[in-house]
């Protein structure tokens, strides 16, 4: 018999991935060159057409899909008959279930990712938005913590990727 409530909570947990990584690199291959030119452009529109209209929109998006994509994993690791939450986060130690492992490698980088977007993104994008006030010094700051914190998240993308798809698909590790 099929629980339903099993399917939909995946398929809204492969929705909210979708939305996630998807904007996760539209940040790091399209945003951040965008800015980059519009910021060389002395005819342009400058980096305020993407900073005020696009860039918050997208940060909603991209922090509010992170963190349904994690917890309907969750979800579905507390629901699923072959997963369990703690032989994930345990990575299967003593289980003898090499798809716990899998799982939960990619459970563990997808909690990193989500740690990087709600810790260190997003309050820093606020000071580099202006919805927080910062000095100049402070936004130089919070820019580089941003910067590597998204890239981070762009490596650890596929790896996470891997172990999610393999959990399910018998690449397991």
């Amino acid at each position: 018999m099929i629980d339903f409530t099993l399917v939909l909570d995946r398929w809204l947990h492969f929705l909210a991935g979708i939305t996630w990584i998807g904007l996760l690199y539209y940040f790091n291959l399209v945003q951040t060159q965008a800015v980059a030119t519009a910021n060389n452009d002395p005819q342009g529109p400058g980096p305020a057409a993407i900073s005020k209209y696009v860039a918050p929109r997208a940060l909603f998006f991209f922090r509010w899909s992170a963190l349904v994509t994690w917890l309907s994993g969750l979800t579905y690791l507390g629901t699923a008959p072959q997963y369990s939450i703690h032989g994930a986060f345990t990575l299967g130690v003593g289980a003898h279930n090499p798809s716990l492992t899998t799982i939960g490698m990619g459970a563990w980088l997808g909690t990193i990712m989500l740690f990087n977007v709600w810790v260190l993104i997003w309050p820093n994008q606020k000071k580099l938005l202006g919805f927080v006030e910062a000095t100049p010094e402070k936004k130089k700051k919070a820019a580089r913590v941003a910067f590597l914190a998204s890239r981070t998240n762009t490596m650890l993308s596929l790896p996470m990727l891997l172990f999610m798809g393999g959990a399910s698909h018998g690449l397991l590790f």
